[in-house]
């Protein structure tokens, strides 16, 4: 990957920092931002996914000798900047929403303070990160959803870019799809990692039989063998000789998939393999997942939908700038500021967030405030974490922790939160102005 992420951005967050310099306002203390105004149309929940690679790309965003050249000779920046760019250090703070947790309309997923040129120049690179992870993530916490508790394999490497895949299967994970077949995503990030064969190495074969005890001998009787290359009953007829029974899975790949998984099973059990495991993949989504679910599939690989974000490859988040003081000093108070564009304004004023539970623990509402932190009744949870302290990253966590936390979250929703059919947000957004009073929401939905 890339030593430094600081050209990971739009031309315009340096020229503006050099507009700010020549104006005296660019070291004004600032906050940005990192918010949603609505779901993906139809969506009940979105999740949280990029967190954790945001505070890698905050912690390696630097300019060394070759950028800044290159800055300087595209004429992007003047000295005074690229002086400045030279010891570019985020020194600030940042709070946000950790991975895996659930995020509506309006909720401030990252909050970002420090001055105004040090904050800007993050902007291109964080929403880079959180619009894609975030979109795989709330992708992929519908198909866990509908699958409950039968593996879902992310196989989605060959759909998207080659750094974007492994974001993919990170935030595949962070969801709850078991493995990946990416293997930079098991060496970075620590994902589990499966992978058998393609019908390519059938058709490399003189014979399906030969292919086959290829396969087993290399992967042993425990391999899943894929079977519908030539004739499926065959197939499995023969997988199943060949391992005396034991043979641990088949997949099928094409055709209808919920009567061929019921012939198959009934075939396999025929022939005594009852502990051999069926798979399923062939551009699944959640709804061909959910189709499937009264069929007797064992398990679902999924890639084109999952990281295009099935139908949503954006979440639409956006960076702005809610408060800012008006001069250089460190007490200066720091006053709101809000844009008003029609359909893409903001709320100025710092927000905090926490997640309003009933008794039984079921989330209500997403309360947001403003100004001032809503404060929790009886079991209510906060949202926002500290993750960079002074420039510190301190926010890290392993990714177990991030899928952990999303299961958690998502066993709160109520149980409209996941039907299938299109659908305003599982819970509402309650904006609260600094004493604590229901102010107005720009962000919710119209009905």
């Amino acid at each position: 990957m890339l030593s430094t992420t600081s050209m990971l951005t739009d031309q315009y967050e340096l020229t503006m920092v050099q507009a700010a310099m020549g104006s005296g306002t660019a070291f004004r203390r600032s906050v940005f931002e990192l918010f949603p105004r609505r779901l993906p149309e139809g969506r009940r929940y979105g999740v949280v996914a990029g967190t954790g690679r945001a505070l890698d790309a905050i912690e390696d965003f630097r300019f060394d000798e070759e950028t800044i050249a290159f800055l300087t000779s595209k004429k992007i920046i003047n000295d005074e900047v690229a002086q400045w760019l030279a010891d570019y250090r985020f020194r600030g703070n940042v709070w946000g929403y950790p991975d895996g947790e659930l995020y509506f309309p309006g909720s401030p997923i990252m909050v970002v303070e420090g001055s105004f040129a040090e904050a800007v120049i993050l902007e291109t690179v964080l929403l880079s990160i959180f619009n894609y992870d975030s979109a795989v993530a709330s992708a992929a916490s519908r198909m866990t959803a509908m699958a409950g508790d039968r593996p879902c394999i992310e196989m989605g490497s060959r759909r998207t870019s080659e750094w974007a895949a492994v974001a993919a299967a990170r935030a595949a994970y962070i969801a709850g799809f078991a493995s990946t077949s990416n293997l930079e995503a098991g060496r970075t990030y620590g994902v589990p990692t499966a992978g058998t064969a393609a019908h390519s190495f059938t058709l490399l074969h003189d014979s399906e039989e030969d292919a086959f005890r290829s396969q087993l001998a290399a992967l042993g009787n425990d391999t899943t063998l894929l079977v519908d290359t030539y004739n499926v009953t065959e197939a499995v007829k023969k997988g199943v000789e060949l391992t005396n029974g034991r043979l641990g899975a088949v997949r099928l790949d094409s055709g209808d998939l919920v009567t061929q998984a019921i012939d198959v099973r009934r075939l396999l059990d025929s022939l005594g393999a009852v502990n051999t495991r069926i798979i399923v993949t062939s551009d699944l989504d959640e709804y061909q997942i959910a189709a499937l679910r009264a069929a007797p599939v064992n398990g679902y690989g999924v890639g084109t939908s999952l990281v295009t974000g099935s139908g949503a490859p954006t979440c639409g988040f956006v960076y702005k700038l809610v408060s800012r003081a008006d001069s250089d000093s460190s007490d200066a108070p720091l006053l709101p500021v809000a844009k008003k564009s029609a359909n893409k304004g903001s709320i100025g004023g710092r927000k905090s967030a926490l997640r309003r539970l009933d008794d039984n623990g079921i989330a209500e509402a997403e309360v947001i405030g403003v100004g001032a932190a809503p404060h929790p009744d009886r079991n209510d949870r906060v949202l926002l974490k500290h993750l960079v302290r002074d420039g510190e990253i301190i926010g890290r966590e392993p990714l177990p922790a991030a899928r952990e936390r999303h299961q958690a979250a998502r066993a709160e929703l109520p149980s409209s939160a996941f039907k299938m059919s299109k659908g305003y947000p599982a819970i509402v957004t309650v904006m609260l102005d600094a004493e604590g009073d229901q102010t107005f929401n720009p962000y919710a939905p119209e009905k």
